[in-house]
């Protein structure tokens, strides 16, 4: 298609998306005092109640030596897998209770959203209620107490009814044959000569108005380029743009026609992402536009290969998340839409049907595309994890999931792993997580009880799970910050693994150390990369975890300075953009407002080099 005019690879010194050349004392400058960062304003939220008091733990069985490892947390029942549940009203997302951030960087607090009956009924208020969910920003809260659960060590020899109750590697009734071979494989990821980073360069966010909210979600990292949503021109307009990783210097600029939505986690070996984003700039007439343009961008040259939506009944559909599997490029509606496909040339695969009693509420790509299903009418829907052709969208195999649960988050295409939370809504989003075999047969459940561990899944999303990773046949999670024990205060955590074959834990073991937090980011061949923060007084660091030992070696670690420790802070890395590849931390914003003061500052994106 014919392609929109490319404003200047560079704008004005000081313009909007370019590189912030540092001054004299300024960010990354070690002798001087830094800034704050400020974080967006907190949107109301009503009264919620004191969270429940934890269960009575047994005291912890004997562990030898010390360290202890973390014990499998008491399993409940789960239905007999194969077994149809029976229906359940959908209801409406009630408050997170009990929600406890961690100590060091916060995670990002989710607002409840009601979902609205019907393929595309009711959008704009859904809308307006998801922006001021993403406008929620993260703040950092000090909790008191840093107590500990530990299970016991029974706990992990109890029966799982849910894997067929043998305990031995899920081949029990339900247990189906294992799942795929752990992909393994060598580090790509070398140790640079020199791990200590500079920054790269700052990309300044343009001036929102107050009471603003803007999207600047979705960032990818290949070898040669650093690629994020932003700003441009006196305009103001919407764009993806290209930077060189090392220099920060513009290599491109795609314009949009208003603000992204989703952008795919997956990128092709040819260089294709893809990007859902909205179809008008909001105005005063038209505040929320809708999030139904959806285009592939190769993000070698920059250039837009195809821009695609789809109506049903006249209307435009919305699309929430999007993924790549194969040659095709899947986008997910949400709770209350279908989603729709198309292959590498735009051509369209399967769209949303008027009647359909199904539908494809969400997508997770990559090796496999796996849908989260919706089925039956809006008071009486039952959810499936689907694996699905890409090139058809017709199921594989098909996994129900339990009567009253209304959420579903898929962690692992390969092999597939989804998490939900069992019982109610919490702040984790996913407080059991289920591997499937190659067939989709449950081979194990895993407890994560809620307020022990720090991942994050975002509420009303399919496959939006942040520090949490599936890799060599295991789950990898992060636990809550809590007392590091000694003489001295502090406080830290651990990255711990659990198995996919038989859900207890398998004695891998990282420890962040003290006044440190690490949650993991993604895998490295047969390696574990995971983020630790630093703090105040030290730097942040990106490690490699050796998959056998869990041994670490630090690939890269930033400036142990007060300014960009905090700058680093109010990114948020958590829950927001976090990306390394070769010597390349790159952490990007989802959400920009007007800061706190005139002396502050906010930023779209934050990079750090070794080269």
């Amino acid at each position: 298609m014919t392609q929109p005019p490319q404003p200047p690879n560079q704008p004005p010194q000081g313009g909007f998306g370019a590189p912030q050349n540092l001054p004299p004392g300024g960010f990354g400058q070690p002798q001087e005092p830094g800034y704050g960062y400020p974080q967006a304003p907190q949107a109301p939220q009503p009264p919620q109640a004191p969270p429940p008091a934890p269960p009575a733990m047994p005291p912890a069985a004997p562990q030898t030596p010390p360290p202890p490892a973390y014990a499998q947390p008491t399993q409940a029942a789960f239905p007999a897998v194969g077994q149809q549940p029976p229906g359940y009203g959908y209801p409406g997302q009630p408050g997170q209770p009990g929600q406890q951030p961690g100590y060091g960087y916060p995670g990002q607090p989710t607002m409840p959203m009601q979902p609205q009956p019907g393929g595309g009924g009711g959008k704009k208020p859904n809308k307006q209620m998801t922006i001021i969910v993403a406008a929620v920003a993260a703040i950092a809260l000090i909790v008191g107490g840093g107590v500990w659960y530990a299970s016991t060590q029974k706990d992990d020899d109890k029966k799982n009814s849910a894997d067929g109750g043998d305990g031995k590697g899920g081949k029990g009734k339900g247990g189906g044959e294992n799942g795929p071979p752990a992909a393994g494989g060598p580090a790509k990821e070398k140790v640079p000569a020199n791990t200590s980073a500079k920054v790269g360069f700052q990309v300044p966010a343009p001036e929102v108005p107050k009471d603003d909210i803007w999207s600047v979600a979705g960032s990818w990292l290949t070898d040669d380029t650093y690629v994020k949503s932003g700003y441009v021109g006196k305009d103001k307009d919407h764009a993806l743009i290209g930077y060189d990783p090392a220099s920060g210097k513009q290599k491109w600029t795609l314009p949009l026609a208003g603000e992204t939505c989703a952008v795919s986690k997956e990128v092709t070996k040819e260089g294709i992402a893809a990007v859902v984003y909205k179809d008008a700039k909001s105005t005063k007439a038209n505040k929320y536009p809708d999030c139904s343009e959806v285009s592939a961008v190769d993000l070698k040259s920059g250039k837009k290969l195809w821009t695609e939506n789809v109506e049903v009944s006249g209307s435009k559909v919305e699309f929430e998340e999007i993924a790549i599997s194969g040659d095709t490029v899947a986008a997910g509606a949400g709770t209350g839409g279908t989603g729709a496909a198309w292959d590498m040339s735009g051509k369209l695969l399967w769209k949303p049907s008027i009647g359909d009693k199904c539908k494809d509420a969400g997508y997770a790509g990559g090796d496999q595309l796996v849908a989260v299903r919706k089925c039956g009418d809006y008071d009486d829907a039952k959810l499936k994890i689907q694996l699905l052709d890409p090139k058809t969208g017709k199921e594989k195999w098909s996994y129900p999931l339990a009567a009253g649960v209304d959420n579903a988050k898929i962690i692992s295409t390969n092999p597939v792993v989804f998490g939900q939370d069992t019982e109610e809504i919490t702040a984790s989003g996913a407080t059991d997580v289920f591997s499937l075999s190659n067939n989709g047969k449950l081979r194990a459940r895993i407890k994560l009880e809620d307020g022990k561990y720090s991942h994050d899944c975002e509420v009303n999303k399919w496959a939006s799970c942040s520090a949490i990773v599936v890799g060599n046949d295991k789950l990898y999670v992060p636990t809550r910050q809590h007392d590091a024990g000694g003489s001295d205060y502090g406080f830290t955590n651990e990255i711990i693994g659990f198995s996919l074959a038989t859900g207890k834990t398998t004695g891998d073991r990282a420890d962040a150390g003290k006044d440190g937090e690490m949650f993991p980011l993604r895998m490295d061949g047969g390696n574990l990369l995971a983020y630790k923060g630093g703090g105040y007084n030290k730097g942040a660091k990106v490690v490699s975890l050796d998959g056998k030992s869990m041994k670490e070696t630090t690939l890269l670690e930033t400036p142990a300075t007060e300014s960009v420790s905090s700058a680093i802070s109010g990114m948020v890395p958590k829950s927001n953009e976090l990306l390394y590849t070769n010597g390349n931390l790159f952490m990007g914003k989802k959400l920009i407002s007007k800061p706190y003061s005139k002396d502050d500052k906010e930023y779209i994106a934050l990079g750090f080099t070794t080269q």
